[in-house]
């Protein structure tokens, strides 16, 4: 049954608690109705939800490297090892250690919520697809939605290439594109009718023709530049640390990089010994 009693207020505190637990691990979370996010993609990706059902855009920024991917590889922060419910026999598992590491974050978030049935909570990550091709979730039409990150895209410009070379690109207005999607929680028994629409505008140094197409012309070209556009502070970068890590293109070099050994069981699961 969906919960409409001052649904507005149950959003800030959904809001209040899950920031309260992602904040800590360098993820930020804002909250959207399916509808806003139904009228930006075609219809075959429609979430298949009541038009005011409440969900919530999970970022991560530059610290989730440092305070979450590491201390859930390393295993000392948190008191569950990683993978366990997957492995055979008493051996630890991962699959992509980034993925296995937004997954259990979320449900760790998720636990963390106060008189919350996890049964009413569905989770979509960023490294989920569809049967038939295709995301599960268009991550940038959800961050654009939310207020997580501006979109831009061919609409800002028309000469610079092909349509079909071009690809849109979201931009924190912070972090610029020092940041990633991970994905998003629906509370499909949460539905608020007034839930407001945030102002979604370009930042403040990408508001002409020339400033979106020199981002748009960047992005495309793979010039890693293009990040920094938007970004406030050197701060707000990712590390040289994580930037090695995510030009890893295969399991093997991210395990060499991590310090794990690790026996490859399939092309998408590892497997190393107990952590203690």
């Amino acid at each position: 049954m969906a919960n409409h009693c001052n649904s507005e207020g149950r959003v800030s505190e959904l809001q209040e608690s899950l920031t309260g637990f992602f904040s800590q691990y360098g993820f930020e979370c804002y909250p959207f109705k399916v509808s806003w996010y139904n009228q930006k993609v075609h219809q075959p990706f429609n979430l298949q939800y009541h038009k005011d059902t409440v969900a919530f855009c999970i970022i991560s920024t530059s610290q989730m490297y440092k305070e979450a991917f590491k201390p859930f590889i390393d295993g000392k922060k948190i008191g569950v090892s990683p993978g366990r419910d997957a492995c055979p026999d008493d051996d630890e598992c991962l699959g992509d250690p980034m993925e296995e590491c937004v997954k259990f974050y979320f449900k760790q978030a998720i636990k963390s919520l106060p008189a919350c049935d996890p049964r009413a909570i569905d989770t979509i990550h960023y490294y989920e697809t569809h049967h038939f091709a295709g995301p599960k979730l268009f991550l940038e039409a959800a961050g654009h939605v939310s207020g997580a990150a501006y979109y831009y895209q061919r609409d800002h410009q028309v000469d610079l290439w092909p349509k079909d070379k071009h690809i849109g690109i979201s931009m924190h207005p912070r972090y610029g594109g020092w940041f990633d999607f991970r994905g998003t929680l629906i509370f499909k028994n949460l539905q608020c009718a007034t839930l407001t629409l945030p102002e979604s505008k370009p930042a403040i140094n990408l508001t002409t023709d020339a400033q979106i197409n020199n981002l748009l012309e960047k992005f495309n070209r793979q010039d890693e530049t293009y990040k920094d556009i938007t970004c406030s502070t050197a701060a707000m970068k990712y590390s040289d640390g994580q930037q090695e890590y995510l030009r890893c293109t295969n399991l093997k070099d991210k395990a060499k990089l991590l310090g794990l050994k690790l026996t490859l069981l399939t092309s998408s699961i590892m497997c190393y010994p107990n952590i203690p």
